[in-house]
């Protein structure tokens, strides 16, 4: 190629389109940079849309003394509410306490309580629980949510669903989030911002020249050529294979694969709030209110030894979590109660931890610049994917002289200009605007799009305005909008990632939705 044919070359090329790589397009493209994203599935296809779905500190971590990344991520739950206030919002955290709670055996709390109080065995004494809520209210500087107090599981409500067994509990604050509408809402606001954002476009290769990279895509329109003065390695779970086969660098970091499993049951209690299990073997589960009519419970903590994209709830991983909530609930779990697993894959940057628990969650940053900057990102939290973006910059910020400064803290994304305590009355302006939504439907619209469900629904006087119902409240128009403005291209994007609405739809209407994607794709030329 002739340099008079060379594209410009861009600031950053991003390789991976999850949390961690739609977090650094965005703040680097509102600080002007010029940014590519390279993502060879659908945005959010793997880890990113596979968590536990919470904005956490991490209440275990303490038993770590991971005190540095539990003050970032309490720090940031409520950044992070005031910019998403549609796709995340406050819980309450229900832990109730029995006198077998126990730590997993290698943490340095658990080895600390032995030396000291040797007659404990292990145990996770009430008051030590305590202490750790104490720190976790007052760690990251809250002042939205409420703090902990003491629940009389006898009286309240969140104690019916459980065995009489449990009479105490502490209750704590937390926060839900829709993981991967965070992801695609981060990538549609880095693209307003004037990023690229390709997907279903894998990157073959990627060679240093002179102080650029040259970088070999292939997706929809076929094979391009791309230049950047820096590439960025967010490929998640393929971190490691981007450095070695894609980058051909030889490098001694790694990452460990640990796998993280869920179920999903049929609504097992009547309450809004999350219970937090502990178990005998010093792990924990959580089961969380989901999508109106279930309940969430995970996660696990697995070595995962197999390719990323191989990954599943197994049986042993089902058995564990039904038997796990078995021991808290009144009523025994079965499989018959499952309606639906999911698995994901953690990169967690390879400290050496004797355990995949132990592993640290802690994100680390590394600079190869031995010619055109290459950074790699191993690790990190949904919860702290923002800050874990501000650093990348400041790593990077040398290569741009006058780079702009921090900006995305509490900056809304796309339909979150709103506040938080508003969303109850914002879905009630939605349905007056129109009146034949019902009231799950208006909810789901708001939870999903905030402001932006009246810029979807448009001029619509009537359900029937809204095309084809695909069922479940979904619709033609709805549809329409996530393929063309959130980058949605197959019924799985759709049902499985942009929405939830794949537990409630039969397969003969997944299969229509596919087969309408389809046709519309056939009538939209691929380009890149």
């Amino acid at each position: 190629m002739s340099d008079a044919r060379r594209p410009d070359p861009a600031d950053l090329f991003i390789i991976g389109g999850g949390i961690n790589g739609c977090g650094i397009a965005r703040d680097a493209a509102g600080r002007g940079l010029s940014v590519v994203l390279a993502e060879q599935g659908d945005l959010a296809q793997a880890t990113s849309s596979r968590s536990t779905k919470l904005f956490h500190g991490g209440l275990r971590y303490l038993e770590y003394f991971e005190f540095r990344l539990v003050r970032e991520a309490l720090e940031e739950r409520e950044t992070l509410l005031v910019a998403m206030p549609h796709i995340s919002w406050p819980m309450r955290f229900v832990l109730p306490l029995h006198p077998d709670m126990r730590f997993e055996s290698d943490t340095p709390t658990s080895r600390l309580l032995r030396l000291v109080m040797p007659w404990m065995k292990g145990r996770r004494p009430a008051w030590l629980i305590r202490l750790g809520l104490f720190l976790y209210d007052r760690l990251g500087g809250r002042k939205i949510l409420p703090p902990t107090r003491r629940l009389d599981l006898t009286q309240d409500p969140a104690g019916r669903a459980l065995n009489p067994k449990f009479r105490l509990a502490y209750e704590y604050s937390d926060c839900w989030v829709e993981d991967s509408r965070l992801v695609v809402l981060n990538a549609r606001d880095a693209e307003r911002r004037g990023a690229r954002i390709l997907t279903q476009t894998r990157v073959l290769s990627a060679n240093r020249s002179g102080d650029l990279w040259e970088i070999l895509t292939e997706g929809p329109a076929g094979r391009r050529m791309h230049r950047a003065k820096v590439l960025v390695n967010a490929g998640g779970p393929w971190v490691e294979e981007v450095i070695r086969k894609v980058a051909r660098i030889d490098s001694t970091e790694g990452v460990r694969l640990v796998r993280g499993s869920h179920i999903v049951t049929h609504r097992l209690f009547d309450h809004d709030r999350c219970y937090f299990f502990q178990g005998e073997d010093g792990r924990i589960i959580f089961a969380i209110p989901y999508e109106q009519d279930f309940t969430l419970i995970g996660t696990t903590d697995k070595d995962h030894h197999g390719k990323p994209s191989d990954v599943a709830c197994t049986d042993e991983e089902q058995d564990y979590l039904i038997a796990f909530a078995s021991r808290y609930f009144a009523r025994p779990l079965s499989r018959d109660d499952v309606v639906w697993t999911y698995s994901g894959v953690r990169p967690l940057y390879n400290d050496g931890a004797k355990s995949a628990t132990a592993a640290t969650r802690d994100y680390v940053l590394s600079l190869d610049d031995d010619g055109a900057p290459l950074l790699n990102v191993f690790g990190g939290k949904i919860t702290t994917y923002r800050r874990l973006a501000e650093s990348a910059m400041e790593k990077l910020a040398p290569r741009f002289p006058g780079l702009s400064g921090r900006w995305t803290a509490r900056v809304p994304l796309p339909g979150g200009d709103f506040a938080l305590a508003d969303k109850a009355a914002l879905t009630g302006r939605l349905q007056a605007a129109y009146p034949f939504l019902s009231d799950y439907h208006a909810a789901r619209l708001i939870r999903a799009y905030g402001t932006e469900a009246f810029v979807l629904l448009g001029g619509a006087k009537t359900v029937a305005d809204l095309g084809h119902d695909f069922g479940a409240t979904l619709t033609e128009a709805e549809v329409n909008w996530l393929m063309t403005r959130e980058y949605a291209r197959s019924a799985e994007d759709v049902l499985w990632r942009r929405s939830k609405l794949g537990l409630r739809l039969a397969a003969e209407q997944a299969a229509a939705l596919e087969a309408f994607m389809a046709q519309a794709r056939a009538a939209s030329p691929a380009a890149e």
